[in-house]
């Protein structure tokens, strides 16, 4: 009677465990990049979750035996299995053209939506299951989120970060045009002193944002001849991260020069983006503060080509700041890197073209970090950087199944990664395989 209760229990807690899964095989996993070396699994996902993760070739029989129902099993025998990339810092919804300043005053935010749908298919084709679009159109960059998140749109999880500029600065969209354009090219996000700011900094988390973009210091690709220094002031910055906090969301600072860089760590912000000319002492703020670098060396390389380029589409100034700044980020990278400054996997995909996001990997490379290390930015620091690390970023039990296939080792040669991404499977829903 006792054994036979025992068997009761052990069946119904078999059952309760039984689960409707796709099967994943592979004798090239990485689960953890930069903790371990590529091991043969069996990887079971239930909906869009990873159900578990177990060592060796489990069979069909041995899942089925359990009362799991396999509902569809790919080989990635041969292939090299990372978790899905995270691509730190993007404009989904745009893409530098020589038509480009035209556009800004005959798109609308749904021509926007259309564009950011096809860039969003070309990221997740190229293995990109996460990107942190940092200041595009709201309207634009929150429809094509949604859409992605309800399954109406394929594309990569969009995490929205609302952009907060200042009159004049990087990020204020009227600069070069004349004022009957300019008054249309403005809007809330534009701020002047701290306490209109805070006001700027409510209203795009009131659209959705789900993280603050400032732009701390002047950019190259904003028209003006203004410099890339701090532009922003101090109690603008501060105001800025506090109201943020209030919200539960954090601040990624757009900075070039030494001094804004500075500013904004002091202030609180989670990332600097681009980060060009921090020096020894920036990184050891970066340190105390525990913040991110999102390096960007891909824009900085894109933009350097451009200024070369005689008959290039840049203007007199975008082009001057282009070729001083752009050349500068690799070397700052390698610097970082030794560092020890925590880099998260950034390109500025929109300056460069969507879908070629995994060029950066081999300039990290260039700029002194190993394969294993370029790869962690992208998937574990990555997570952190975008404050997801307990869902995505890795491949264990429990976390979202974001998981890509690569044929080759991007550990021995990481340039791989640019055109051999063959399988792509974001929240358990395979977007690319083979044949398909």
């Amino acid at each position: 009677m006792f054994k036979t209760a025992l068997s009761v229990l052990a069946l119904s807690v078999s059952f309760a465990s039984a689960a409707e899964v796709t099967v994943l095989r592979t004798d090239g996993l990485v689960a953890v990049p930069g903790e371990g070396a590529a091991t043969e699994a069996t990887i079971l996902i239930e909906g869009s979750t990873i159900l578990a993760v177990r060592q060796g070739s489990v069979s069909d029989e041995t899942i089925e035996g359990e009362g799991h129902e396999i509902i569809e099993s790919y080989d990635l025998t041969g292939h090299t299995v990372l978790p899905g990339f995270i691509d730190g810092h993007v404009h989904i919804t745009s893409e530098n053209n020589p038509q480009g300043r035209l556009q800004n005053v005959q798109l609308s935010a749904a021509d926007r939506t259309m564009l950011g749908a096809l860039h969003a298919k070309r990221t997740l084709d190229a293995g990109f299951t996460t990107v942190r679009d940092v200041g595009g159109n709201a309207q634009a960059v929150k429809a094509l989120r949604d859409g992605i998140e309800m399954g109406a749109v394929s594309g990569p999880r969009i995490v929205m970060t609302g952009g907060v500029g200042i009159t004049g600065g990087h990020g204020d969209g009227s600069l070069g045009y004349i004022d009957e354009i300019a008054r249309f090219q403005n809007d809330e996000r534009i701020c002047n002193g701290a306490d209109d700011c805070i006001r700027a900094t409510r209203w795009v988390i009131a659209r959705g944002a789900d993280s603050i973009k400032i732009a701390a210091t002047g950019g190259v690709l904003s028209n003006t001849a203004t410099g890339v220094e701090q532009q922003m002031m101090d109690d603008e910055l501060a105001a800025i991260v506090g109201a943020a906090g209030n919200y539960g969301r954090d601040v990624a600072a757009h900075a070039h020069g030494k001094q804004g860089i500075e500013a904004a760590l002091r202030a609180g912000v989670r990332s600097i983006e681009h980060g060009t000319y921090a020096d020894a002492e920036s990184f050891r703020l970066f340190k105390r503060n525990d913040a991110f670098l999102v390096p960007t060396v891909l824009a900085g390389e894109t933009v350097t080509e451009w200024a070369a380029d005689p008959n290039t589409f840049l203007t007199p100034p975008q082009k001057a700041k282009a070729a001083t700044v752009g050349p500068q980020i690799k070397d700052m990278l390698g610097r970082a890197h030794k560092a020890g400054v925590k880099i998260a996997f950034g390109t500025d995909s929109g300056v460069s073209r969507h879908g070629e996001n995994a060029r950066e990997f081999g300039l990290m490379v260039e700029a002194g970090m190993t394969p294993e290390e370029a790869i962690r930015a992208a998937t574990v620091i990555g997570s952190q950087n975008v404050s997801m690390e307990d869902k995505i970023g890795t491949i264990e039990e429990g976390k979202l199944a974001d998981i890509i296939a690569i044929d080759g080792d991007p550990f021995e040669d990481v340039t791989v990664l640019e055109d051999s991404v063959v399988f792509v499977m974001k929240d358990g829903e395979v977007a690319k395989a083979p044949g398909r």
